[in-house]
């Protein structure tokens, strides 16, 4: 039988240099050579006053790249931190076995507060300076993030208030099937565990009356009252692709060059274009008379791009139409993949709603007549009709001898048994003034150069929020209120630009 040599998986004392654990052309090593070389941190150590009396605290440099660190690699709960600050050398190595506890490291995240945005600029200075930064392009989009919040403590003041109702009327009917289980009408203890659910019921119940009473209610633009969150006031509830979550729209502007992030910022509504300019501000430092900037559809408005022509800066900002104005996309339609059968839920027992014909399938002619989708002829008297906004329109009418034998009738009326005839509305397209900022931008990025520039917009963004959500795991912020989110975004996004320095080799 052959002989080996013996294994030894038990404890052993090994010697190690903490030092030679943060190898040169690594994230740890750039991480740990930028703190301590390159960025000024008196703001934080102005916080501590113990110079002569007092405890010792941790080092906020050694807590900066502790918690920069645990990000890179996807870790991101204080208490997950503290275990690799026990165990994983590297984490021992670069925060000099310090080995800070769980409630140091979510209190170093939570308190940074307005510091976190001049450590992220002075990332961004050394990333120019070693030529990470091309300003020749600056795309700008978000990215929906959920929050530590619950959707089921969202709503109205009127949703809340009854809510709060329902919570009460709940904790009543456990007690009435306690007493109706019991056949008693005196009053007998309850179980522990019953007891506990209805001091639960009772406690949420008060407190979201509490906060209907004390918060006032949240409006849009338009004066219209918007959801708001118990747990969290400043976040919202918003639709993604994967469901509607409650947490904020997370947004990043990105140079085309190196996708370095020259700016970032948190938004707690699911419309982002009250962040266009404020993110064209941020981006400011770093861009010049020439820096294109380029956002999709979710941020155009009048305003935004009124804006943008008075400051006379160079933008690409997509439309809601654009993608119908580009033949290119004729036939986006037969790649749109089908719904999942489990999650497409129809009304039951009468079938799916028969789909009606719009006007858009009826073909209109210059001398007042229109054709059916079954080839019947409607006609007008010629007569122009215009709406309270001043937008003009013709009516055109069908026989009613040709509607009752139609083959297509059910698909055409929408009450087929008492309408005689089909009516169709016709709108003439406003006129549109060339000069207008809107106009003037869907003329920019119909051309064949602006189709092709803004086709750069999403290979310069789209991997930054991939490598943040997907690489290092930030699936979910775990901090409540916006200033605090805001904070962990800006950690997030020094690591990625972090992480770019690294690559390049920086500081071998």
């Amino acid at each position: 039988m052959p002989r080996y040599k013996p294994q030894e998986r038990h404890s052993l004392l090994l010697p190690v240099v903490l030092s030679e654990q943060i190898v040169p052309g690594t994230f740890a090593f750039a991480l740990d050579y930028l703190v301590d070389h390159e960025l000024d941190l008196s703001e934080l150590d102005a916080r501590f006053r113990n110079d002569e009396v007092g405890a010792s605290a941790y080092d906020p440099r050694v807590m900066l790249k502790v918690v920069l660190l645990a990000y890179s690699q996807g870790v991101i709960s204080s208490r997950a931190i503290e275990r690799v600050c026990q165990r994983d050398v590297q984490f021992i190595a670069i925060g000099g076995d310090s080995q800070p506890s769980h409630a140091h490291i979510a209190k170093f995240v939570s308190t940074l507060g307005e510091q976190i945005k001049p450590l992220f600029a002075q990332v961004l200075i050394t990333c120019d300076a070693q030529g990470l930064i091309g300003r020749e392009m600056f795309a700008i989009d978000g990215v929906k993030l959920p929050s530590n919040a619950s959707k089921e403590r969202s709503g109205t003041h009127e949703e809340l208030r009854h809510r709060a109702q329902r919570l009460d009327e709940a904790a009543d009917r456990i007690v009435e099937l306690h007493q109706s289980h019991d056949n008693s009408t005196s009053e007998q203890p309850l179980e522990a565990k019953r007891q506990a659910r209805i001091d639960a019921l009772r406690k949420e119940a008060a407190r979201t009356r509490e906060f209907v009473a004390t918060s006032e209610p949240r409006t849009n633009a338009k004066g219209q009252e918007l959801k708001a969150n118990v747990t969290d006031p400043e976040s919202a509830k918003m639709a993604t692709n994967k469901g509607v979550v409650q947490g904020y729209a997370a947004q990043a502007a990105v140079d085309s060059a190196h996708q370095v992030i020259v700016a970032a910022d948190v938004i707690g509504a699911g419309s982002e274009q009250s962040m266009l300019l404020p993110m064209i501000e941020q981006s400011a430092p770093y861009r010049d008379d020439t820096t294109l900037v380029t956002a999709d559809a979710g941020y155009h408005s009048d305003a935004n791009m009124q804006a943008l022509m008075q400051q006379n800066i160079p933008a690409l900002i997509a439309d809601h139409q654009m993608r119908q104005r580009d033949e290119r996309f004729k036939d986006q339609g037969k790649h749109k993949a089908k719904g999942d059968a489990l999650y497409d839920k129809q009304p039951t027992g009468n079938g799916k709603p028969i789909q009606r014909f719009r006007p858009q399938d009826f073909e209109f002619h210059d001398d007042n007549t229109a054709t059916c989708p079954a080839g019947m002829a409607l006609r007008s008297n010629g007569s122009k009709y215009t709406t309270a906004t001043g937008q003009r329109y013709q009516l055109y009418n069908a026989q009613a001898a040709d509607c009752q034998e139609c083959a297509l009738r059910h698909q055409c009326l929408k009450d087929p048994k008492r309408a005689r005839g089909r009516q169709v509305t016709r709108f003439e397209p406003k006129a549109r003034d060339p000069n207008h900022p809107s106009e003037r931008m869907k003329g920019a990025i119909d051309s064949a150069k602006g189709r092709r520039l803004y086709s750069q917009r999403i290979g310069t963004v789209e991997p930054v929020f991939g490598n943040i959500r997907h690489n290092k795991w930030l699936t979910r912020l775990n901090l409540r209120g916006r200033e605090k989110v805001n904070t962990q975004w800006h950690l997030y996004c020094m690591v990625h630009n972090i992480e770019k320095l690294a690559n390049r080799g920086w500081r071998q």
